[in-house]
């Protein structure tokens, strides 16, 4: 049986960003639509979490994929239940950096507004985790210009991993769709659903 797939989206973000919408129409190509997650997460990390174990009951053992603070969630939920993660340029102890970011937020595609209070950082703190005890479940995705986040950070953090550091790029990953052969050979997917396929018009 071919992993499903847990797709998990940053802050402000939505199964609408870039990356998300590149990986549902690439997972359709391959025939695998239906093994693949991509939920629109609560603004409360309490809340968010609650929906990824809801998800991560239904599916079994999907192999987690997480952007930014997706890369948080993912990281505290493959060490809870013994799960691959693949993580995107993501958030080391974001509850650290937040300072002076309290209040209104607005989500890049929905438009929606919401308060980031400290009650939001606090549940951020819960999750937190040491780094991580089975390095060999994980890759991680690394672009040395990334705006929002500094790549070092993560890449201290998660230095036992299999780190794929790329000069350049930014914190949305410029070349995500060039990777998703990599992306599917890591969760599984056997390689002659995309070995022959050009994802590059996504």
């Amino acid at each position: 049986m071919t992993s499903s797939i847990l797709y998990i989206h940053g802050l402000n973000s939505s199964p609408a960003s870039l990356k998300a919408s590149q990986l549902q129409r690439a997972m359709a190509r391959i025939g695998l639509a239906a093994q693949l997650r991509v939920p629109a997460l609560p603004h409360h990390p309490r809340q968010a979490i609650a929906q990824l174990e809801a998800l991560i009951a239904e599916l079994g053992r999907p192999v987690l994929v997480g952007s930014s603070l997706g890369g948080y969630y993912a990281t505290h939920l493959a060490e809870r239940h013994g799960l691959p993660a693949l993580l995107i340029n993501p958030a080391v102890r974001p509850h650290l950096l937040f300072d002076g970011y309290l209040g209104p937020q607005q989500n890049y595609y929905s438009g929606e507004t919401w308060e980031l209070t400290a009650d939001h950082l606090a549940a951020l703190a819960e999750l937190e985790v040491p780094p991580p005890r089975d390095p060999a479940r994980y890759q991680v995705w690394l672009q040395t210009a990334d705006e929002t986040l500094d790549y070092r950070q993560a890449a201290a953090y998660y230095r036992g991993c299999a780190l794929r550091i790329q000069a350049g790029g930014d914190h949305g990953f410029q070349g995500f769709v060039e990777r998703l052969p990599m992306l599917f050979a890591f969760a599984g997917i056997p390689a002659q659903l995309w070995r022959d396929i050009d994802f590059s018009d996504l």
